[in-house]
């Protein structure tokens, strides 16, 4: 018994000698490897620090001390590491160089600025509107610009009634001290040299009610814009914001109101037509009306109904009809629900003449407008 356990202790412990043995000379290995890459590490820090005996000559294998190995390092290779160091220098170099010129770009045009002159621009055609508006007590302003040292013509409803000189920024203002009467006036500019003609025009609208509820529109070849709207008329939730009497014999009113309930107009007690309100407030009728004599005063009702036909709201306005200005079309601005059958019917009539309106306003799509889009409406003169 004592003889088997000795021979056991005596393979274990030749076996443990072994574990051992392999673990130091795995160690051993470990540490060789790690000096030899220490070794070429060095080896090409140091490339330009001291001539390489063992550089390869072109056509000769390079040799190594203590061997006939050959050295198949490429020259790449060789030189890797200053290479990459040139790079980020560059880099380096170049980015503090954009940086640099950034910052000084910034402080010159903060301390040096870029002068502001106001001239007319060289592409100035003709004479253009700036401001037009109908003042507290009744009178015009106009303002606008031309070319500088110049004499602008101002029109009205075709005559002349004022010659103004630009100033050295080419700029006017015509403010008359007399007030305007009632009535529709058109407006553009001539250059009293060469005879040349506003492209825009002014259109105004002086009320008898007051100059807040006088409105003038710039009209331009591709729409019109409002330079001063009139104040609303309003009764609670019943409000009228244009009222407009074409040249075919069409009035057109457009207002807001409560959704879904009715609005009924009537123009000295003749019934015109009723209208729904959507369900974005909005509601617009046109209708056919007798002719209406320029110096006639008329009435205008819109009465809002509710769904028991009681009148719960109603907006009247009377006014002294002016005189016609004979121009052959109108402006309308779209609104949130809007189409171009419901404006066309409305202005002109029957809705199939959308595509009127479409083909002079370059509309591709007659299904698709936008609210606050502005629409030149041809109306066809009453005939």
């Amino acid at each position: 018994m004592a003889t088997q356990n000795s021979g056991k202790m005596g393979q274990t412990k030749r076996s443990t000698d072994d574990l051992i043995n392999g673990a130091v000379s795995q160690q051993q290995d470990w540490h060789e490897r790690r000096r030899n890459f220490a070794r070429v590490f060095l080896n090409s820090l140091n490339v330009f620090a001291k001539p390489n005996p063992n550089k390869r000559v072109v056509g000769k294998p390079a040799v190594k001390s203590g061997g006939n190995k050959k050295d198949n390092r490429s020259v790449l290779h060789e030189y890797w590491f200053p290479v990459v160091c040139a790079f980020i220098v560059i880099f380096i170099t170049i980015w503090v160089l954009c940086n640099h010129i950034r910052a000084y770009s910034t402080v010159s045009g903060s301390v040096i600025p870029e002068p502001i002159v106001r001239t007319v621009p060289a592409k100035l055609k003709s004479p253009k509107f700036d401001i037009v508006r109908v003042g507290d007590n009744g009178t015009i302003i106009v303002a606008g610009r031309w070319h500088k040292n110049k004499g602008v013509s101002i029109f009205m409803n075709q005559k002349l009634v004022a010659t103004i000189m630009t100033d050295k920024n080419g700029e006017f203002v015509y403010a008359p001290t007399h007030a305007l009467g009632a009535g529709n006036y058109t407006i553009y500019l001539m250059d009293i040299d060469s005879k040349v003609k506003s492209n825009d025009k002014a259109f105004i609208y002086v009320s008898d009610s007051g100059p807040e509820n006088s409105v003038s529109l710039l009209m331009t070849k591709s729409g019109s814009t409002v330079l001063q709207a009139p104040a609303m008329l309003r009764d609670g939730d019943l409000s009228v914001s244009k009222i407009d009497y074409l040249d075919n014999g069409r009035l057109v009113i457009t207002g807001d109101g409560l959704p879904r309930l009715r609005v009924s107009v009537t123009l000295n007690d003749n019934v015109l037509g009723t209208a729904r309100v959507s369900d974005y407030k909005h509601f617009g009728l046109g209708a056919d009306v007798d002719e209406l004599v320029p110096g006639d005063e008329y009435t205008l009702n819109i009465r809002m109904h509710d769904g028991d036909g009681n009148i719960v709201a109603t907006v009247s306005h009377t006014f002294t009809m002016p005189q016609m200005t004979g121009d052959d079309d109108t402006y309308y601005t779209v609104r949130r629900g809007d189409c171009l059958w419901i404006i066309a019917r409305n202005f002109m009539r029957r809705g199939v003449l959308f595509s009127v309106i479409a083909a002079r306003n370059n509309i591709e799509n007659p299904d698709l407008i936008f609210p606050k889009q502005k629409l030149n409406i041809p109306v066809q003169q009453k005939k």
